[in-house]
């Protein structure tokens, strides 16, 4: 694997109420004056127990290893908790048989902080597994103990930093914290012939979500106490340290985001959200300054059909500071308007640079590579001709996780005609990116 490029200087963790990072210029003693006065952040890793087999999902994979737009899931996860400067470890515990699948996601996708230990045979002996990696108490540990641990599910990749800060501050506070989200449906309790014996009051009870946090001494020592029963049968940390610890759990309101991967169908309903969420950003490309050409008047249209994404504009790679900003914001939509000339060379230097930017690497990037054809000046055939190169190279491109394709934007001189092919236009660039359909690498498309 290629090094990878330096990691940006962390975040400020003013929230955590970590001290802001001094730069390399503050003088040593100036340094160890500050820290004092700042009040310390505690020390966080996670736990994720990732050694399920998914039954319910009803197919031989087990679902944290499933793909989502041919990427596992637990891979998203592992993302949603690295991007948390203040999380020092995560700690996966996964069955030994899938330890060097995992070994082999984190080195492909390139994921940090992460340590491995073997799952148990069950959900809570995989969480004490976890624990006992962070532990102090164990001779072959390499990690360092936290103040605060966060245990999250592998399957639930859409967790935000503001809920992960809010149940680590109230672990911090009250020993242990925990996401609850309001019941959807009614519970009800069966007796033993079937039939109804009585429901729960809906509007007083709350479904139990992830993350949790807890004070590790508070966590670690009821797992310690915990009976083979509670270990084989339990799914409720918060419980566990409610029955051995004496702790009530705050509760704290999360997200709709926070719901768990269970069937099939969330897969889909996971892949839909990944990709609404990468398609907010497109960068046209253009090779030209003038503000009055077709090129900047489809940038408008596309802005006034998509007002809901951001658009904005760059010239071509040969100037590459702008185009390196766009990437290090993480869009993942690049439209490459060719105006002056059919000269493919522009789209490879831009291909090249996104491969550069590593950004393919987590996400499908879309490349849609924009020809306007006025038909008495330029014929179809040599047009055509000139584009037929796409095919072979979005081949080759496409394993290398970019989807490329030309679209051919028919340019008439009466207006009215002219601005009806922008529109077809924006909403074919609109549904390529949306879609992110790797079947239509490659294609022509004709506006």
């Amino acid at each position: 694997m290629e090094p990878r490029p330096a990691a940006p200087r962390p975040r400020l963790c003013d929230s955590l109420g970590a001290d802001q990072t001094p730069s390399a210029s503050t003088p040593n003693a100036a340094r160890a004056e500050a820290r004092p006065a700042a009040r310390r952040a505690p020390a966080v890793a996670a736990v994720l127990p990732a050694g399920g087999s998914g039954e319910r999902m009803g197919i031989p994979t087990p679902k944290q290893f499933c793909p989502v737009l041919e990427r596992p899931l637990i891979s998203y996860t592992l993302q949603a908790l690295e991007r948390v400067c203040w999380i020092k470890d995560i700690v996966v515990a996964v069955t030994g048989e899938n330890m060097d699948a995992m070994k082999g996601i984190i080195q492909k996708y390139q994921h940090q902080r992460i340590s491995l230990v073997e799952a148990g045979v069950t959900r809570h002996r995989s969480i004490f597994n976890g624990l006992k990696a962070l532990a102090e108490d164990q001779p072959d540990s390499k990690l360092s103990k936290p103040e605060v641990v966060i245990i999250h599910d592998a399957v639930r990749p859409f967790v935000e930093e503001d809920v992960l800060l809010k149940v680590v501050t109230a672990a911090k506070e009250c020993g242990a914290a925990g996401a609850i989200r309001p019941l959807v449906s009614t519970v009800i309790s069966p007796s033993a012939d079937g039939c109804l014996d009585h429901s729960l009051e809906r509007a007083r009870h709350r479904a139990s979500e992830m993350p949790q946090a807890f004070l590790f001494d508070v966590i670690y020592e009821a797992y310690q106490q915990c009976s083979d029963y509670d270990l084989e049968f339990g799914t409720e940390c918060l419980h566990l340290a409610l029955k051995y610890g004496h702790i009530k759990a705050k509760l704290v309101e999360g997200s709709p985001d926070l719901w768990k991967v269970t069937y099939k169908r969330d897969l889909y309903a996971a892949e839909s959200i990944i990709k609404e969420r990468i398609s907010q950003h497109i960068c046209l490309v253009m090779d030209t300054k003038d503000e009055n050409h077709v090129g900047h008047r489809l940038e408008e249209v596309l802005k006034d059909e998509l007002n809901h994404v951001k658009v904005t504009s760059r010239l071509p790679c040969h100037t590459g500071r702008d185009l390196d900003q766009i990437m290090s914001e993480q869009c993942y939509s690049y439209v490459c308007v060719n105006v002056m000339t059919s000269d493919f060379e522009e789209i490879r230097k831009l291909v090249n640079m996104l491969e550069e930017s590593n950004l393919s690497i987590l996400y499908p990037v879309v490349v849609i590579s924009v020809y306007f054809l006025d038909y008495k000046s330029v014929p179809f055939d040599q047009k055509m001709e000139n584009l037929m190169q796409i095919r072979e190279y979005a081949k080759e491109v496409k394993k290398r996780n970019i989807l490329l394709c030309g679209l051919l934007i028919y340019y008439p001189q009466d207006e009215q005609k002219l601005q009806e092919s922008l529109r077809q236009g924006a909403t074919i660039i609109a549904t390529l990116i949306k879609e992110r359909n790797s079947g239509l690498v490659g294609q022509i498309l004709v506006a």
